[in-house]
């Protein structure tokens, strides 16, 4: 009997906390769907970390991809979009192969942005202040008339933007500042 009882409250807190996350899920896309965010996604899931030494750029053989996973994350973030009703002005990919594949699956139509490249790794890592100035001055002008600009990055560029450190696939909703309003899990 004592064994029913904590399984029947173990059940009910893992439903409450379900349930929580749903409900801050919907607030978080309730946020978007009025328009002007900036909507930063990291790449879905590739499996590993960084790049094969002598990666290149424009050689998805010599990158570290998304797997059936990642690609099936990218569909669901486009999905996600959809049933929200979601209004995106434009999307931003950096160049690397497995930003592009999120991309090309969650949305179909993006340009690449060089500021969104990764600077997690040598030589890419000096890189960073221009890149983020050119990011910055890019937002600064920007006018979405009331939609919203998706960025498909790298969890660097998130991190130095914003100081949120996403997983794989994760939506970063902020403002025009970078301010983190909220944040949505896709695995």
């Amino acid at each position: 009997m004592k064994n029913k009882i904590i399984s029947l409250i173990l059940k009910l807190l893992f439903f409450f906390i379900f349930t929580l996350q749903l409900n801050a899920s919907d607030q978080v896309w309730n946020l978007a769907e009025k328009g002007n965010k900036i909507i930063l996604i990291r790449h879905s899931l590739a499996p590993g970390g960084g790049d094969p030494p002598g990666f290149k750029i424009d050689d998805c053989d010599t990158q570290r991809n998304l797997n059936r996973k990642g690609i099936n994350q990218s569909k669901k973030i486009g999905k996600l979009f959809k049933k929200n009703k979601i209004i995106i002005d434009q999307v931003l990919s950096s160049q690397w192969c497995r930003c592009k594949d999120t991309a090309k699956y969650a949305f179909g139509n993006f340009k690449e942005f060089t500021a969104l490249n990764s600077t997690f790794q040598s030589p890419y890592n000096k890189n960073e202040p221009k890149q983020l100035k050119e990011l910055y001055n890019f937002v600064k002008k920007w006018d979405g008339k009331g939609r919203n600009l998706v960025l498909v990055t790298h969890y660097s560029i998130i991190t130095s933007v914003t100081n949120a450190v996403p997983s794989s696939g994760e939506i970063v909703i902020t403002n025009r500042n970078f301010e983190v309003l909220g944040t949505i899990q896709t695995d």
